[in-house]
C-alpha cells in the first residue's frame, strides 16, 4: 500500500466517500451486507442502556438497527447508538434518514482521533470499513481509548487474505486499502491491548441467483463460494 499519512488519508477517504453519498451507494451497502451484519449485530447481545459506536458508519442503516436494540434504560444509563464517519455528506445522508430514532446521533470525524470521551462506549461495531482506515494502529488505539473496561470489539471486514475472491477488489478501489490475515488482524488486536480477541467467519446467507453477469466473478458457482467463505469477524475485549 502507498505510504500516505493520516490527514491525506482522511482527506482521500472523504472525498471519496462524499461521491460514494452523492451516488446513493451509502444505503445501496444496506442490501449488500445485511445478512452478515444481522449476524453479527446478534453476537454482540446487546441490551437495553448499552452504549455503541458505529465505526465508519456510511448512511447510518447499521448504527439505527443498534440503536432500535438497545432503546431503553438501564440503570441511569440511556441505550444508545453514536455513528461516526469521515465523509461529511454521509454524516448528513444518516442525520437526514434517522430522524425518527432518537437515540441514535451521528459525528463527522476520523477513526483515528475519535471526537468522544475516555471510557464510554460498551461495544463499538465496524463494518465493512476498518480495511480503509491508513493508520489501522492509531485506530485500534483511539477506539480502545473510548472503550469502557471490558468492552467488546467487533470488526466485520469482506476484504481479507483468506478470501481469495476479496482480493480482486484491490486494484479496482480509489484508495489506498489494507490487505492483511487472519492471524495478523489478531496480533495487531493483541499488541494494542485487547484481550480474549476470537476470530470467526461469518457467510452471507443472501439467495444467490442461478445465472451469473456482474463484474467480479466469473461463475454463480463462484459467488456461492465467496459467499460460503465469509467475512471475517474480529471480536476483541479491552
Amino acid at each position: 500500500m502507498a505510504e500516505i499519512t493520516k490527514n491525506q488519508g482522511d482527506e482521500k477517504l472523504r472525498q471519496e466517500f462524499n461521491s460514494w453519498a452523492s451516488d446513493g451507494r451509502g444505503e445501496e451497502m444496506e442490501s449488500h451486507h445485511i445478512s452478515i451484519a444481522e449476524q453479527t449485530i446478534a453476537k454482540m447481545d446487546l441490551k437495553p442502556g448499552d452504549c455503541v459506536l458505529d465505526l465508519g458508519c456510511g448512511a447510518g442503516w447499521a448504527t439505527r438497527i443498534v440503536a432500535k436494540a438497545v432503546a431503553g434504560k438501564r440503570g441511569e444509563q440511556e441505550g444508545s447508538a453514536v455513528g461516526l464517519d469521515v465523509s461529511d455528506e454521509m454524516i448528513a445522508r444518516a442525520r437526514a434518514g434517522s430522524k425518527e430514532v432518537e437515540n441514535a446521533a451521528f459525528v463527522w470525524g476520523s477513526a483515528a482521533e475519535i471526537p468522544w470521551q475516555n471510557d464510554y462506549f460498551d461495544k463499538v461495531l465496524s463494518i465493512e470499513s476498518f480495511y480503509y482506515y491508513p493508520d489501522q494502529e492509531k485506530v485500534l488505539d483511539d477506539v480502545r481509548r473510548v472503550m469502557a473496561p471490558g468492552a467488546k470489539l467487533y470488526i466485520l471486514i469482506n476484504l481479507y487474505r483468506e478470501n481469495h475472491y476479496s482480493l480482486r477488489w484491490v486494484g479496482e478501489l480509489k484508495v489506498a486499502v489494507h490487505v492483511r490475515g487472519e492471524q495478523e488482524y489478531k496480533q495487531m488486536l493483541e499488541q494494542h491491548g485487547f484481550h480474549d480477541v476470537k476470530i470467526e467467519h461469518v457467510p452471507d446467507l443472501t439467495p444467490s441467483p442461478d445465472t451469473y453477469s456482474g463484474k467480479w466473478f466469473k461463475s454463480a458457482e463462484e459467488l456461492k463460494d465467496f459467499k460460503k467463505i465469509g467475512a471475517l469477524l474480529l471480536i476483541a475485549t479491552k
